[in-house]
């Protein structure tokens, strides 16, 4: 299906009939999207319900005692020319232009990300970097019978040297499972243009006049007190509009009745029960919990399939240092085996406004799952560990430069892609499609996707499309992008922009 791409003005032109009662269920960036779009297109009975007391979603930023941070890093950058006009719409004066630094920690040793050629052999030195070109070639001659795992995948494609370098670890500590339960179509998604291997393997093997290696973008928008900036902004814009927020309100139920939603319920932070007359709902309450609060409820089989979805947690352990001390990048991968901590930011070269004179915050990333021995510990034993792993690995030159820590845990943070995931995610939306046509599914959690901030938004704005045009877009047809979503290739720059119906979003692994 090809979606007609919004028109460049971001402002909806609607038939004006009678304005539908909305509830939307989340205000992360779909969520309050979605209400921004309805406001600016007068419809005013509308009540945004959010579980949590923070706005943004996983696109929030925390303040701690002064200090902000992110949960993970969040670039402001898209291919879709009506996200970033939305995003200077509301924060026009407040968004800076940001360098781009990355690179990857292994073995003792940064490496720039993209891979050039000679800070990896200068890293790899000249007999590692010989053993790769030979891991490479004999798996190119030889490779693996079976390619149906992510291991055997990316070793068959880069040899089994650079695999165990550049792969392996991280996507290890990511996931939470061997890589050989990691099914071969996410790394075929994920890998099959740019790629770290790939980068690797032209920096020691270049290729006169190759030009089919794109490059990541160098630089990117970021609103200068955090991402969360953005979507407090877009609260307040709503609010003004004349919309209810209604902040710490999870959805207990969603009434049906004639073949539609009627209502959706919320407890109240005292309790309560609340009823929500509807029209229309658009959701970005994670997809299975939405399922499983429809009233009455879903068979049996589609609501054990709603149970079987799985997420990927998250918590950021926060540590001040003095400026001298932090590198000078966005964020670092850590690919070291020996310790737990899987990313590292310093929120300090995101934005100086983040972090005060003379210090700076490093954000170690660990990804986890709620109820595990990590996801248990207390604040101060997490950040016992954080300062103990920046220490091993030489992040910071002891624990005892770090002045102060923070904990932040993030639940369900990354949409799981298990092996019965996709029949799972069929299952639902079609059940929702013949029983409740009127709810909409956006967003990550809420269409179980694996996807970025813009994509996100897409998915709000074409579901208020459909709302208030009766436009018919299939919100699941806004899919993963056929190339890397940070890629530059040379139609985007000859056209400077991309049709919404290619997609803005990424894969995750299916895992089993």
């Amino acid at each position: 299906m090809t979606l007609t791409p919004l028109p460049t003005d971001t402002t909806p032109e609607w038939d004006e009939d009678s304005s539908p009662r909305v509830v939307v269920i989340g205000a992360g960036p779909a969520g309050l999207t979605a209400a921004y779009q309805l406001l600016k297109a007068d419809v005013t009975d509308l009540v945004v319900v959010e579980a949590d007391d923070v706005v943004g979603g996983i696109s929030r930023t925390v303040e701690r005692d002064g200090w902000r941070f992110d949960i993970g890093g969040h670039r402001f950058f898209t291919k879709v020319p009506e996200v970033e006009k939305l995003w200077f719409e509301l924060l026009a004066e407040e968004l800076m232009v940001r360098p781009r630094m990355s690179r990857i920690f292994y073995d003792g040793k940064f490496f720039d990300y993209p891979l050039r050629a000679a800070n990896a052999l200068g890293n790899l030195g000249v007999v590692e970097a010989a053993r790769c070109v030979v891991s490479y070639a004999a798996a190119r001659v030889r490779p693996p019978k079976d390619q149906s795992n992510f291991e055997t995948w990316v070793a068959s494609r880069f040899g089994w040297r650079l695999y165990r370098t550049f792969f392996k670890t991280y996507t290890e500590k990511l996931w939470g499972v061997d890589a050989t339960e990691i099914q071969a179509d996410w790394a075929a998604q994920r890998i099959k243009n740019l790629s770290l291997g790939k980068a690797v393997v032209n920096s020691l093997l270049p290729k006169r006049g190759s030009t089919d290696v794109t490059s990541l973008i160098e630089e990117f928008l970021y609103p200068k007190l955090g991402p969360g900036m953005m979507w407090e902004t877009c609260r307040d814009r709503v609010v003004e509009g004349g919309a209810d927020v209604q902040m710490r309100t999870p959805v207990s139920r969603i009434e049906r009745g004639d073949g539609r939603a009627v209502a959706v319920w919320t407890e109240e932070p005292e309790g309560a029960h609340r009823r929500h007359e509807c029209d229309e709902v658009v959701s970005s309450m994670p997809l299975g919990d939405l399922v499983l609060a429809m009233d009455p409820p879903a068979p049996a089989d589609v609501r054990a399939a709603a149970a079987a979805l799985k997420h990927r947690d998250f918590l950021t352990v926060a540590l001040v240092v003095p400026e001298d001390l932090a590198f000078p990048d966005n964020w670092i991968y850590v690919h070291s085996p020996e310790v737990k901590l899987g990313r590292v930011q310093n929120f300090g070269a995101w934005s100086p406004h983040m972090v005060k004179p003379g210090r700076t915050c490093l954000g170690l990333e660990y990804f986890v799952n709620r109820g595990d021995e990590y996801w248990s510990m207390s604040d101060e034993e997490l950040i016992a560990l954080g300062k103990a792993e920046a220490a091993e690995i030489g992040i910071v030159p002891s624990a005892d430069v770090v002045e102060s820590g923070y904990v932040v845990r993030m639940p369900a943070a990354y949409p799981v892609y298990d092996g019965a995931y996709a029949a799972n995610v069929e299952v639902l939306r079609a059940w929702l499609e013949a029983n409740t046509p009127n709810v909409q599914p956006v967003g990550r959690n809420g269409m179980h996707r694996y996807n970025n901030q813009d994509h996100s938004m897409l998915t709000a704005m074409l579901a208020v499309e459909n709302i208030l045009k009766g436009a018919g877009h299939d919100l699941w047809a806004v899919n993963v992008e056929e190339e890397y979503h940070e890629e530059i290739g040379a139609e985007d720059r000859d056209a400077g922009r991309q049709s919404a119906g290619r997609g803005t979003g990424r894969a995750a692994p299916i895992i089993g």
